[in-house]
């Protein structure tokens, strides 16, 4: 497997209190987006989300679950049906810690891809940055 690409560390020296703040913050303003009918904000906290997210396996399916469920409110079945696939393994992968850093967790991106996190985010995530 390149490194480049993969990342397996322990989930639990990722998981931090102001990670998981932080994750409950970009979850809340998925929520608000979805409300107000503003699928383009949804999706960007719901990205936000995932990242944070991945090291807890409820949050990180819970982000795949309504990926999913936007999708379908917004016909892109193609997200659809990629989100149908990471929630079978989402949870799974954060209990192994099998992590891909700075993934999004979108279906146009792949789910073993590492990614550069935003910048704002990179301390949070450990501070690692992807090579």
């Amino acid at each position: 497997m390149d490194d480049k690409q993969h990342r397996w560390r322990p989930p639990a020296k990722r998981r931090t209190p102001e990670r998981l703040a932080a994750y409950h913050r970009e979850a809340e303003l998925a929520r608000e987006a979805i409300d107000r009918r503003d699928a383009d904000a949804a999706m960007h906290h719901l990205e936000r989300a995932h990242i944070l997210g991945q090291p807890w396996p409820g949050a990180h399916s819970w982000t795949h679950w309504m990926m999913l469920r936007l999708g379908l409110s917004v016909g892109d079945w193609r997200e659809v049906a990629g989100q149908v696939l990471r929630l079978a393994a989402g949870g799974l992968f954060s209990i192994a810690g099998w992590l891909p850093d700075g993934n999004t967790g979108r279906a146009r991106v792949s789910s073993i891809k590492s990614m550069e996190p935003p910048a704002d985010l990179v301390a949070l995530c450990g501070g690692d940055k992807t090579p």
